[in-house]
């Protein structure tokens, strides 16, 4: 029985060289693409790149004008909210209701 034989680097280094040939032969053989086939493939390219700018410009937009809307709203609120304050009249007139209750709570 023979026995198993490890291959020498000349062994592989020709291996390499045939393998090397082979895939280059492969790629002789293969058709080459015209031009007019890869100026439709670069303007269908350009087509995608130019609609998902697009699509991004209008995301973008939206979401400004979905916070500006947002941020007029709560201003708008935040005003609303708003309670003026009181003048120096209406203080002194609260503070005599309460000294008036007051009194009024002691009596009975």
């Amino acid at each position: 029985m023979a026995g198993y034989k490890d291959p020498t680097f000349e062994d592989r280094a020709a291996l390499a060289q045939k393998a090397r040939e082979k895939a280059l032969k492969k790629l002789a053989n293969k058709p080459r693409v015209d031009d007019e086939t890869v100026a439709k493939r670069k303007a269908a390219q350009e087509a995608r790149e130019a609609e998902a700018a697009e699509k991004s410009a209008a995301k973008r937009a939206a979401r400004e004008q979905a916070k500006a809307e947002k941020l007029a709203a709560d201003k708008a609120a935040a005003e609303a909210a708003a309670v003026p304050e009181p003048t120096e009249e209406e203080l002194k007139a609260a503070r005599d209701a309460k000294y008036a209750a007051r009194k009024a709570r002691k009596k009975r």
